[in-house]
């Protein structure tokens, strides 16, 4: 089992934003207000600024050149003020069920993780907001690299475009899930910018933004005129064990976090999703299951079940249960009314299941004493 610790309610981490090396601003990620009006200088009619921006995410073009339908005057001086520069593929690595992890190398250096998931005639891709994360949870292994900078909307955007490279028009047909490396909820600012963009081919309910419960995000998410699906981590029915796995729980504890989830507008049809993390002997009880209906009692909400990804930096104790107890816990929710589904794990042969994404380009940390030992 996790072993309890103690210690006061830590700050919110300092993260770092990107520092863009290159003089030539990266178009990406700019929603249509902002490129039209960082374009007015340069272009001689109102509608250069749609091309342009069809260009970049309707047909997915990597450089002006290929922008024809542009005079060829315009096209010189759009390369000598900006540039288009989605994250470079450094490494894919495809699962034996086809899902494919991919190694991505920002402008900077910095590097994230990104899966594609293919799923019958759907596929999901699971982005990343940080390259790193600050919050330590002891089932992430991306944790265990320490915390990254921000990432920058272009270059959320940037990974759809690097997963689809080739294919157009680039965002059709999927689902995007804000699972991958980072808490999106401390990066919101690119992270509204790159759904903005995003959500004008992709609908708000194919979008899914998970969170590691930081209060004051879903607060602000709360306020957006259009918002994704919500999904929160919660793993543990009780502030004990919670805190042991997720330190944010000392800064944000479940009644606070509850709360705000239930100040939470939902439109019609839509749910909450409360991810619950399982792991053998610590979490998996059927009186788990009864505490954790207690607690989401008044919630419009279903229960996703996520049986842990082992990993070697995680130790040997953070297993997943048997399918036995999966399937009892599941059934035991099912009966208190709840919609419980299990996640099917996918990619893990290669390290790209949840929890598993890493900052290859750092060294490892390892997990604050402070928060857990094995």
């Amino acid at each position: 089992m996790v072993e309890s610790s103690s210690g006061p309610s830590e700050a919110p981490p300092v993260v770092h934003q990107a520092v863009d090396p290159s003089p030539r601003e990266n178009l990406l990620g700019l929603p249509r207000s902002q490129l039209a009006s960082k374009l007015e200088s340069l272009v001689d009619r109102p509608y250069r600024a749609r091309q342009i921006y069809e260009a970049l995410y309707a047909r997915g073009i990597s450089g002006f050149d290929e922008m024809t339908d542009l005079p060829a005057e315009l096209r010189r001086r759009l390369v000598e003020a900006f540039r288009i520069e989605p994250p470079a593929e450094v490494r894919g690595t495809e699962s034996a069920d086809g899902t494919r992890k991919v190694l991505l190398r920002l402008a900077d250096g910095a590097t994230v993780e990104a899966v594609d998931i293919p799923d019958r005639s759907r596929r999901t891709l699971c982005l990343s907001s940080q390259a790193g994360c600050a919050l330590a949870c002891a089932f992430c292994v991306t944790g265990f690299w320490g915390a990254g900078r921000n990432l920058t909307a272009g270059e959320i955007v940037g990974q759809v475009l690097a997963l689809r490279r080739g294919e157009t028009p680039p965002f059709e047909g999927l689902n995007l899930v804000f699972m991958g490396m980072g808490e999106p909820l401390h990066n919101l600012p690119a992270l509204r910018d790159a759904i903005e963009i995003l959500a004008e081919r992709i609908s708000w309910r194919r979008i899914t933004v998970s969170t590691a419960g930081v209060v004051p995000g879903i607060v602000e998410l709360a306020t957006w005129p259009k918002r994704p699906n919500l999904a929160i981590s919660l793993h543990a029915p009780d502030d004990e064990r919670r805190s042991r796995l997720m330190p944010i729980n000392r800064t944000h504890p479940l009644d606070e976090l509850l709360a705000a989830l239930a100040d939470y507008p939902l439109e019609r049809g839509r749910r909450l999703t409360v991810e619950y993390l399982m792991i053998r002997d610590f979490n998996d009880a059927l009186g788990d299951a009864e505490a954790l209906s207690r607690r989401l009692r008044g919630l419009v909400a279903k229960v996703n079940l996520i049986p842990i990804n082992a990993d070697p930096v995680l130790g040997e104790r953070m297993v997943p249960p048997d399918d036995a107890t999966v399937t009892a816990f599941q059934n035991r929710l099912r009966d208190l009314g709840w919609i419980a589904t299990v996640r099917r794990r996918r990619g893990d042969d290669v390290s790209g299941a949840c929890g598993q994404l890493r900052s290859p380009d750092k060294q490892p940390r390892g997990f604050r004493r402070s928060n857990l030992s094995f």
